[in-house]
């Protein structure tokens, strides 16, 4: 079984980002990147599903700018077995990102798709939707739990009543939630290793894929700095204040 997972390049969770001061956009010049973390589940569960002898082959695959090799090579040195870059220096919304994975597909024809349910930088949480409802697949999201037995894809999902359990036949979609495993620490030897695997790299064009956005930002703003809290003396005044001054009564 072939394995495709998707993995986005997005600024290291622990940066704290700032806006340009022209509000075009967020200053990441020299902000510290790497795969996005949901993705990095995703990797690690191809893995473990190649170690129980699940799956054969590991393709990742990143969509960006050339600097998206680096998280490419880190996914390889997680595991993977070889990776592809579709390279293109345009702003790439969800939409645009589910049908160059379509037409990545079309020509590796994987059995199983993996994304993580959503990227920490935009947060649309969209993509792998929009990949199911492209390839016209059974899909699963926010996986805590997957099990494949005779081409049976079993998927336990957190919803807010509880747990939800979905069985479909593959080939199918499933997007990771952070409670499905802990990814593995990437050791030096791998990361060396991975220096030598292969990495392919396509072009939009190349996809016959328009990647043209279909959405405009018009401005990008800091969040309001949140007030001070104060102690209040009694229940009385704490309701006078949520009436009067929060207005959230």
């Amino acid at each position: 079984m072939k394995a495709l997972v998707a993995v986005k390049h997005v600024v290291d969770f622990n940066v704290k980002v700032r806006v340009k001061s022209d509000k075009s956009g967020v200053d990441i010049a020299a902000a510290k990147m790497s795969i996005n973390p949901f993705d990095e589940i995703a990797v690690e569960e191809a893995i473990r599903l190649k170690e129980q002898g699940i799956v054969s082959d590991i393709l990742v695959v990143s969509c960006g700018a050339s600097p998206c090799q680096q998280t490419l090579r880190t996914a390889l040195a997680m595991g993977a077995d070889r990776a592809i870059l579709v390279e293109t220096s345009a702003e790439l919304q969800p939409l645009a990102v589910a049908k160059l994975l379509q037409a990545v597909m079309k020509q590796e024809q994987p059995q199983l798709v993996i994304l993580g349910k959503q990227a920490i930088d935009d947060d649309c949480n969209q993509t792998g939707q929009m990949l199911a409802a492209l390839t016209d697949l059974p899909q699963a999201t926010f996986a805590s739990k997957l099990t494949i037995e005779a081409e049976q894809a079993t998927v336990t999902r957190e919803i807010d009543g509880g747990l939800e359990t979905l069985s479909f036949t593959l080939p199918g979609i499933i997007t990771t939630d952070l409670r499905l495993n802990e990814p593995r620490y990437v050791t030096l030897p791998n990361i060396m290793k991975a220096k030598k695997k292969p990495l392919e790299t396509l072009t939009p064009e190349q996809l016959g894929v328009d990647v043209t956005p279909r959405i405009k930002t018009l401005a990008f703003n800091e969040p309001p700095t949140r007030k001070a809290g104060i102690v209040v003396a009694d229940v009385a005044t704490l309701v006078d204040k949520l009436k009067n001054e929060a207005k959230v009564i």
